[in-house]
């Protein structure tokens, strides 16, 4: 199977937002695009019936009007439909188990109706086998989402492995020719915490240490990818706060999730859910070990 790009389609201005990212995406990269919309009432496909009576009327015209839209901005791009007489969360998943990754709208902290993107988006994100995007409209009750900036950023703790992730950020970063922001957020602990503020010497200690590992995790990607300008970050706040506050305005914002564990149940970290909720630019969490 040719390598693709899905995204999922609901009809909503989030899932078209979704759908012209992972177009623009999708070119970049030179993966084919497809348009998912799974709904479990799909009927069965007759041979010839007219459209006033064809129970998949409207959800042909979904996916058919959005491939028309995507491939008149994008004449070079391969975009296919697809509709999947599925449950939506099933059936995202298994999708993007065969994709490069898996794009979805996303509506923030703000009220959720969309069938996709209300119970069904966390628990793919959660349960995904690969990286799943989140975008958002361009506008909500935050106001106007800010014009994409020059930069990936990634956000790492750094004693775990973090080889998908960087893989994901440096890909992306080399396929739409921008710069990529390396960010390591650390709480100061409480033994560091004086009257006057806080203890400088620990707080260089911890920078000190940090830099060390980041500039390790970097090293073999810079060498890879030596065309991608590079920069990294350590700030001493939560790895929440930091992560979310150097997404600002970047084209694409990286973060990771552990893959969960036989038995467990899937779920998010607090710098994903972060990132999720409050990031305004699109997020990526991309699973890892």
């Amino acid at each position: 199977m040719q390598p693709v790009l899905t995204v999922g389609l609901d009809g909503s201005p989030e899932s078209l937002a979704a759908a012209r990212w992972a177009a623009d995406e999708a070119e970049k990269r030179k993966l084919t695009l497809r348009l998912l919309h799974a709904w479990p009432l799909l009927a069965p496909e007759p041979a010839r019936v007219p459209s006033e009576v064809d129970q998949n009327y409207w959800a042909k015209r979904l996916v058919h009007t959005a491939q028309a839209e995507l491939q008149a901005r994008h004449p070079g791009l391969s975009v296919i439909g697809s509709l999947v007489a599925e449950d939506a969360e099933n059936a995202l998943v298994q999708a993007a188990s065969e994709s490069e990754a898996l794009v979805l709208g996303s509506r923030g902290l703000e009220s959720v109706t969309s069938y996709f993107l209300g119970d069904v988006s966390m628990p793919v994100v959660a349960r995904a086998q690969r990286p799943v995007v989140l975008v958002r409209a361009d506008t909500g009750e935050e106001g106007p989402v800010p014009a994409p900036g020059s930069r990936v950023v990634v956000a790492l703790k750094l004693r775990d492995s973090s080889e998908s992730l960087l893989d994901f950020a440096f890909h992306t970063a080399a396929a739409r020719g921008v710069s990529l922001l390396a960010v390591h957020g650390r709480s100061v602990p409480l033994h560091a915490r004086v009257p006057w503020g806080v203890d400088h010497d620990v707080t260089e200690e911890m920078k000190r240490d940090a830099q060390k590992h980041l500039s390790m995790a970097l090293r073999p990607w810079r060498e890879k990818y030596p065309q991608v300008d590079v920069a990294d970050s350590i700030r001493l706040a939560s790895p929440a706060k930091a992560v979310v506050q150097a997404g600002e305005g970047a084209v694409l914002l990286v973060v990771g999730r552990r893959e969960h564990r036989p038995g467990l149940a899937p779920h998010l970290g607090p710098v994903a859910q972060a990132a999720i909720h409050h990031g305004r630019c699109p997020v990526a969490v991309v699973p890892h070990d």
